[in-house]
């Protein structure tokens, strides 16, 4: 294939998705994310909006330091300061990149920016023309571009590559959009645009109506060559468009999609995991590629044909995405270096400080359980490195309960290394471990959600446990996993309540929709 038919993979789980209510990480959490994208092979990687806050800049400053062969972008508003702290924190970036963008759609000029159409084009000019003074790549971003006028997102597009834009981006921002129009309207720019040749045309779809894939795909079949995507679709609302549905779309379908991506599809799986423990979001069971049930086959039809023909009813073949029948299973007798193997296997190159923090946490898990599989050692991973500089932790917790017994919870926590402990009733174990911990905490966040899962098949699987809390309008996911499912709820509330905290001294940014 000719170079003009690769789409560049434009990743913003870690500016966009974060959006996700709740989804908010912390700059170690980015950062271990950013570079399991990179071994991914997104081209471009858009670290967050560094003029959102402090912390914001600090963490895609951080990625732009660490990251080699990905873009690193920065999201910018269409003002020089914004384009000032995006370039601080990209500037040390191996290949940086300013994203810069302006609404473009009527409603939005007149009840959002109050500009007209010729400031918006002015603004954007200006905009771009600085963004260049400190870096080549630039990309120009038309805000709620689905719902504008299609003659004026020309001139718009025209103008910015004029002034040094070298992307040009098309968002379908809230979703609106359907695949023939979208794809007409992709056309249409291409068509009339005249200078669209000397700058990359790229597509950023929501999934207000579930078609932000479809949206995407037929863009890339009107002539875009930069698809803006997140991990398991997460964002704002319904979520982006996924990376994973685009890539195995255009990987399993080439002779009607005659496209490539840089993507190296055996990591899909680990990063889907990886983002999911990370965020607390869970990816539902019927999810297209990395979903539970994806490779799953119960009816009974179904299973005979597999059994002569995996191609019968599996389009694509499980190891395409990272997922391996053939997993060495590791237990309490395994050793130190046959972890290390394993875990370099899994793409977690550790330092021996954090390889001593996991094999403990191995071992523990490992006496409690007779096989440890890949999805607990994420766990442990995750809790044992991600998590390290919590402000609660919890360290004992006893729980009574039963048909004949009023159930009570005592819990022991560290508070910034500080040992509390208390005791507390309920109306059940978690209620009661629940109450305990806000008592000792402090805190008087509100439960919106409680789910439970199981990491693995069998009864001795660790129980996974996803809670949802708001305190003062700041919306926190909490998670945490544990063969007991009461001490999993603990954790999963305590991770909770901690992300609480970043959000309290990292206040939530302003939304940026684009």
């Amino acid at each position: 294939m000719s170079s003009q038919e690769r789409v560049i993979i434009f990743d913003t789980t870690l500016r966009d998705g974060e959006q996700s209510p709740g989804a908010s990480m912390n700059t170690g959490e980015k950062l271990r994310l950013a570079i399991q994208l990179e071994k991914l092979g997104v081209d471009v990687l858009e670290a967050g909006f560094p003029a959102a806050s402090a912390g914001d800049l600090e963490a895609v400053s951080n990625i732009a330091g660490k990251l080699q062969r990905t873009e690193v972008a920065g999201l910018a508003r269409t003002s020089k300061e914004d384009i000032d702290q995006a370039w601080q924190a990209v500037q040390h970036a191996a290949k940086p990149r300013i994203h810069t963008f302006i609404a473009t759609s009527d409603i939005h000029l007149k009840y959002k920016l109050k500009m007209s159409r010729e400031a918006v084009i002015d603004k954007a000019i200006e905009a771009v023309k600085y963004a260049k003074t400190l870096t080549d790549n630039i990309e120009f971003s038309a805000e709620d571009g689905s719902r504008s006028d299609r003659d004026y997102l020309c001139k718009v597009f025209e103008a910015a590559i004029a002034a040094g834009a070298t992307t040009v981006n098309l968002p379908d921002t809230v979703g609106y959009a359907v695949p023939e129009e979208f794809g007409d309207l992709v056309k249409y720019i291409m068509a009339h645009t005249p200078n669209i040749g000397k700058a990359v045309f790229s597509v950023h779809c929501h999934n207000d109506l579930g078609l932000a894939t479809a949206n995407t795909l037929t863009a890339v079949q009107a002539g875009a060559r930069q698809a803006e995507v997140t991990i398991n679709g997460i964002g704002e609302r319904a979520g982006n468009t996924s990376l994973e549905e685009v890539v195995m779309a255009m990987h399993t379908r080439r002779n009607f999609i005659p496209t490539s991506t840089n993507i190296r599809t055996e990591y899909i799986h680990p990063t889907s995991r990886l983002v999911s423990m990370i965020t607390g979001i869970i990816v539902q069971p019927n999810k297209a590629i990395v979903g539970a049930n994806a490779f799953a086959h119960e009816a009974g039809i179904h299973q005979d044909g597999v059994l002569k023909n995996p191609m019968t009813y599996e389009i694509m073949k499980p190891e395409t995405i990272g997922l391996s029948a053939n997993r060495l299973v590791l237990g309490k007798h395994s050793g130190r270096h046959a972890l290390r193997e394993h875990l370099k296997e899994m793409d977690y190159d550790l330092s021996d400080e954090e390889l001593n923090v996991v094999f403990k946490r191995f071992k523990d898990l490992a006496d409690r359980k007779k096989h440890v599989v890949d999805e607990d050692l994420e766990v442990i991973i995750t809790e044992g490195i991600l998590r390290t500089a919590e402000v609660f932790q919890l360290e004992y917790l006893h729980v009574t309960c039963g048909t004949t017994v009023l159930p009570m919870a005592s819990v022991q926590l560290s508070i910034n290394g500080r040992t509390v402990r208390g005791a507390g009733y309920g109306n059940g174990p978690v209620d009661s471990a629940f109450n305990t911990i806000a008592k000792l905490t402090g805190t008087q966040s509100e439960l919106l959600r409680f789910t439970v899962g199981a990491l693995t098949g069998g009864t001795d699987a660790q129980g996974e446990v996803t809670v949802r809390l708001r305190e003062n309008g700041l919306v926190a996911l909490g998670k945490g996993a544990d063969p007991d499912i009461i001490t999993a709820s603990a954790k999963a509330y305590i991770n909770g309540l901690n992300r609480l905290e970043y959000l309290k001294t990292n206040p939530a940014r302003e939304a940026v929709a684009v």
